[in-house]
């Protein structure tokens, strides 16, 4: 039985689950992370968000960010024994409407109406890779990140049970919208090993260029994820009831 780990962007499953993920791989249990929003944009200008997000990451151009940002999650992947899986659906700061203009200037805003069918062509890329044993894994969507709205719909179109995960870090930052975002499912928790842990904290870290948009620092991040997994000595999980 496959578990896939459905990630908006290349850092989202090893933040919501790396330690996991370890285990998972450690007992024989094959873990694919599949990255939707990871596609190289044609573009050479760019909205001031994505500007400023290259110089967060410390590149000069979008492709050269996701080179490196694919490298990282290859990487931080090895580090918990997952396979990586990289799709070519762009990342909402650099999608553009009809009319030229940046669909979003902020990751939160909601959908745009343009983006309407980005749930159907995610689903049409992903089905016929789908075997019917493969267990998915979706983020809940807490913090309402554009995408990982969109990749929810996209999953739930397709008429699988799923497993849903919270999103790391947006539920540090939104503690509250873990309860309006689990109702009505049930959670299972997953024991994760100290060796687990350390594993889930050296992957996050991996995303080495992400640290400082998500982060106060290397050593916050570290003490956030200690400090989930504390609270269960495990990885939470949800289903549908």
């Amino acid at each position: 039985m496959r578990w896939i780990y459905i990630s908006p962007h290349l850092d989202d499953a090893v933040l919501s689950a790396g330690g996991l993920i370890y285990e998972q791989t450690r007992s024989g249990v094959p873990v694919e992370i599949w990255t939707l929003n990871c596609g190289f944009p044609r573009e050479t200008g760019f909205s001031l968000l994505a500007r400023y997000l290259h110089y967060e990451w410390g590149v000069t151009s979008a492709d050269a960010g996701m080179r490196l940002r694919r490298a990282e999650d290859i990487r931080a992947s090895e580090l918990v024994g997952a396979k990586a899986v990289h799709f070519d659906f762009l990342d909402c700061i650099y999608r553009r409407g009809r009319d030229g203009d940046w669909l979003y200037l902020d990751v939160f805003d909601p959908p745009h109406e343009e983006d309407a069918d980005v749930p159907r062509q995610i689903a049409e890329a992903i089905s016929p890779r789908l075997a019917r044993d493969d267990v998915l894994v979706c983020q809940l969507g807490l913090g309402s990140h554009v995408d990982h709205i969109l990749v929810r719909r996209a999953l739930e179109s397709l008429g699988r049970p799923l497993v849903y995960c919270a999103d790391i870090p947006y539920l540090f930052k939104h503690p509250e919208t873990l309860g309006p975002g689990t109702a009505g499912m049930k959670e299972s928790v997953h024991a994760v090993t100290e060796a687990g842990l350390r594993s889930w904290q050296e992957a996050v870290a991996a995303h080495a260029s992400q640290m400082s948009s998500l982060f106060d620092s290397p050593d916050q991040m570290r003490e956030l994820i200690r400090r989930y997994w504390s609270e269960r000595n495990g990885v939470p999980l949800w289903r549908l009831e």
